[in-house]
């Protein structure tokens, strides 16, 4: 790799935002509280990141992200409070459940090409149908709620009395999701996914393996998002069938779509700017005006669609672009030039 590339503007500033990142938790670690909003605001992100695969780039409107990340959690919890199990391995093993779920559920929707508003109908109501289901399964603790063992400090099962360990966790969680959207993208997966998005038939009829793509796609978000519910269950100290979340499902597609479909980064940048403003309204306006921020939600989703369909992240893209193109012109204008002898 060349020097001047190392040293690109660009690479220059995901250090810099990663050494910030790096930062916060440090700065905010007598405030417990604020570090837990810290820590939401990237599991949003990391979760909407992982939407952006099948959702972005597949443009299929899934709304099924509290289904995976609740069979992570309640595999992840159940194994630790069962047979001690360490939680590092029920994430993962919550993911490859997530991912047979997910093979379960896809490939007969996406044999009869289910898309659109159906798709997106079919994927909610998976989420209910396993929240009814884990509140009525007994042997799994049915409705109520069960606690996680309390530790101080244990990197085995997880637990800790400060919210500073789950920020870093959920921070390289976020790192890796952002690094498989960037090389999904670039590979011919990315490429199919994109296609069939824009328009599936042209893309069939060119060899396109639909069926096939948009499989691998939701085994891709399905994985990451269970691994991510094998955390969030640890964040909370207990085992509930509300970690079926519909609500949480919807908010991580409304973050994908305002922050920028299929832009490897927007899903992020949508988490940080609409959770953070979500968690700063609750803690100003406590319990009072408890949905207020979903009329947020709805509000800049509504201008996003006006003045940026493309999202958050494609309105930066094209300010940068300006900005560089500008900049270029005003160096080339103040560049001297040699006028040749006569």
């Amino acid at each position: 790799m060349k020097l001047k590339t190392l040293f690109s503007a660009r690479n220059i500033l995901i250090l810099l935002l990663l050494a910030f990142a790096t930062v916060i938790p440090l700065v905010m670690r007598d405030d417990n509280y604020a570090t837990l909003l810290a820590t939401s605001v990237l599991l949003y992100a990391a979760l909407a990141t992982a939407w952006n695969v099948i959702g972005g780039m597949g443009g299929q409107l899934d709304l099924s992200a509290g289904a995976y990340l609740g069979i992570g959690a309640f595999t992840a919890g159940t194994l630790l409070l069962r047979w001690n199990i360490t939680p590092w391995a029920g994430m993962l093993l919550g993911g490859i459940l997530a991912m047979g779920l997910a093979l379960i559920v896809g490939t007969p929707l996406f044999r009869f090409k289910v898309g659109g508003v159906w798709y997106a109908l079919s994927s909610a109501a998976l989420v209910e149908v396993l929240r009814v289901t884990f509140t009525m399964w007994e042997s799994v603790g049915g409705p109520t709620e069960r606690l996680l063992p309390y530790h101080e400090w244990s990197f085995y099962h997880l637990r800790f009395s400060t919210y500073m360990p789950f920020y870093y966790i959920l921070l390289v969680i976020l790192l890796i999701a952002l690094l498989v959207n960037y090389r999904v993208r670039r590979t011919r997966l990315g490429y199919s996914l994109l296609a069939l998005a824009e328009d599936e038939d042209a893309a069939e009829v060119l060899g396109v393996d639909a069926r096939g793509n948009k499989i691998k796609a939701l085994l891709i978000y399905a994985f990451m998002a269970g691994v991510i519910g094998g955390v969030d269950v640890c964040i909370k100290g207990n085992l509930s069938p509300r970690a079926f979340s519909g609500v949480l499902s919807t908010e991580v597609a409304i973050l994908g779509i305002v922050g920028g479909m299929g832009i490897t980064y927007g899903p992020m940048l949508g988490a940080i700017l609409l959770v953070s403003a979500r968690e700063l309204l609750r803690a100003r306006l406590g319990g009072g005006l408890e949905g207020l921020y979903m009329v947020v939600y709805a509000t800049v989703l509504i201008l996003v669609a006006l003045y940026s369909p493309r999202g958050i992240a494609a309105l930066m893209q094209n300010a940068y672009t300006r900005v560089r193109a500008l900049f270029v012109r005003e160096t080339n204008l103040e560049r001297p030039t040699d006028t040749p002898g006569i």
